[in-house]
This record gives C-alpha cells, structure tokens and sequence, in this order.
C-alpha cells in the first residue's frame, strides 16, 4: 500500500483544534508554527468563541466537531476543553475515526476513560494524551541518570506541586486534573505505584483541596505526594520532585529551572540550567512543543504514541484508589496496569 502523502512527508499534516480557551491557545502556537503542520480549523461550544479564535489564528471556526472533521480532513485532532468536558468532545473525534491527542486529564469517571479506550482500540487509532511534563529537560536528565544507573536501586521518591485551583467543581479536582501529573511521573520514573494511602484536608475552603500520599511502590520503593490547590504558583519552588537511590539523588525544580544529581559521599554535583539563549529549555510551555515533535515523529512512523491515553486511564485509577483510602481511612492497593 502506497503510504499517505503526510506519512511520507510530503506535505504538513493538517491539524485541527477542539478547544478555544488557554491551552487551545497553546496548541494553536505549536501546530501553526511549524513548517509540517497546516493548522487547518477550529471548534468550540460557543460560535463567537470558535470564529473569534478563527479569527485571530486566520483558520476556519467551527461549532461542531464532526461537521468540522467532515470538511476539513485533517490528519490530527487536538482535544483541548476544560477538564470536565473531555469526555463528549473526545469521544465523537474517536468516532470519526481521527487521530488525536487529549489533554490531561483524560476524564473524569473510570468507565467513561474505559469506553473512550475501547473506542480508540476498535479503530486501531492513535490516542495520545498530554502529559508534557515528561519532556521538560530536567525531566529528560533525571530519566537518563535513573536508567544508567547513576542513582542506583531508587529508594525512595517525592513529588510536591501546588498553586491556584482550575474551573473545575469536582470534589477531587485538584488530584485528578492536577495531580494526575505528579501521578505519571513517579509511575515513570520509579515504576509501578502497588499501594496508596491518604489524607486529605479542606481548610482552604474548598473540598479536598491539599492532599497528602503515601506510596508503595512495585519495587521496593516508597514514596509521597503532597498537592494542593491551597497556595500559590507565584511562590518560588511551586514544584520539586526528588528520586533518591542507593548510589545517588536526582532533583527537578519547578519542573523546567533547574535539573540537580548528586552522587553518595561526593560533595560536588551536576547541575542543568537553561543557559541565557535557551528561551524555549526555561519555558513550561514549550514542554509541549518537544511533547508534539515525538507524537508527529510516531504518527508518521506508524507507531505507538509517546504517552498513550491509557496513560491518562492509570493516572485516574490511581487518583480513585486515593479517594478510596482517604474515604476508608486504610491503605489500598493498586492492581498492577500491565
């Protein structure tokens, strides 16, 4: 079989966005920026928001996905509304047989990330989910110094991230739209989380809004998660996720600034920071352009996503064993995903 021209390379993919808010935004920036990919349309639920956005990104603005789908062709759809909406909007891209990538989180209810993930498994179609925090540089480093060896058997693992609370209503917002990040990485970097046990606390006025974790983790390993909707992106050290082992300890702060890796005994270190023309290395955002330069490297390829949407499904079920043990005051354990 005779491939796609845009598998071939031979013209950009066509892109079209679902979503006309603050990450759609952002996904407009990436997609239009690049020589191989044509950002091609827009939809969103409200038409003055989808021909405003048309507008000023000079596309064509649509308020109906598959309407859009239908006249447009494009070969990737990107699925950027707020938190709680994903579930409708993903599902009728799914339908329409169009590879896509979701934003984080998946969704909300278990079963509706089952059916969305039986829906893509049907069509055998590429379904990626954005969980760009694995491609900043501090990340990549401390993926790098765990798998050579540098930190030895990891011991133990600690994730704290806290700022402002989102748009969402739900109870567990803060840990299932943002902590669901904390959530993937340790799983990434340390392996298979096997059982969690929590507190919880809403004494900034809202349900739930700071949450404390502690790990277990397939290996051996133990671990916590400290997350909170109660504080402040604006305070220095918002974000720190420390992996420490037998040989060494990897530090990454504020998930883009700074990249630390100490080894036992030595009173030197090894450190990154990004350098003065290293714009898009200090940028949270441009997390997601690296994020999208391996998903289109695998959509042309053929292959797996990067991070697959059933990424976005085991970041939940660990979020929901959470909710279990805080609502059960016990330790539960988590079914292994493999």
């Amino acid at each position: 079989m005779k491939a796609a021209a845009w598998s071939a390379g031979v013209r950009p993919l066509k892109v079209a966005i679902v979503g006309a808010g603050q990450w759609g935004q952002q996904h407009a920036r990436v997609f239009a920026s690049r020589a191989d990919t044509d950002l091609c349309a827009v939809a969103a639920r409200h038409p003055e928001r989808a021909h405003a956005r048309a507008a000023e990104w000079g596309i064509r603005g649509y308020t109906s996905i598959p309407g859009m789908i239908e006249a447009e062709h494009p070969d990737l759809v990107s699925v950027c509304l707020p938190s709680e909406e994903h579930f409708g909007a993903t599902m009728q891209v799914i339908e329409s047989g169009v590879p896509l990538i979701a934003e984080k989180p998946l969704v909300f209810d278990l079963a509706e990330a089952d059916q969305l993930l039986a829906a893509a498994d049907r069509k055998s179609l590429f379904f990626a989910i954005n969980f760009n925090h694995r491609f900043a540089e501090p990340v990549h480093r401390a993926q790098a110094a765990i798998g050579s060896g540098d930190v030895g058997d990891v011991t133990f693992a600690t994730w704290r991230f806290g700022g402002e609370p989102g748009t969402s209503n739900h109870p567990y917002a803060n840990l299932i739209e943002t902590q669901c990040h904390g959530l993937d990485m340790l799983e990434y970097l340390c392996g298979s989380i096997e059982s969690v046990m929590s507190q919880m606390t809403g004494k900034g006025g809202r349900n739930h809004g700071t949450i404390a974790v502690a790990l277990a983790f397939g290996g051996g390993a133990v671990g916590t998660l400290l997350g909170s909707y109660d504080t402040s992106y604006a305070y220095p050290g918002a974000h720190l996720l420390e992996v420490n082992g037998t040989r060494g300890r990897v530090i990454v702060e504020d998930t883009v600034r700074r990249f630390t890796l100490s080894r036992t005994g030595e009173e030197t270190r090894q450190v990154w920071e990004a350098g003065y023309f290293n714009d898009a290395g200090r940028a949270f955002q441009h997390t997601f352009d690296r994020h999208v330069d391996a998903v289109l490297a695998a959509l042309r390829a053929g292959a797996p996503p990067p991070v697959p949407a059933s990424a976005g499904r085991r970041a939940l079920q660990l979020a929901y064993s959470i909710i279990e043990s805080f609502e059960t005051g016990r330790r539960v354990p988590v079914p292994d995903p493999r």
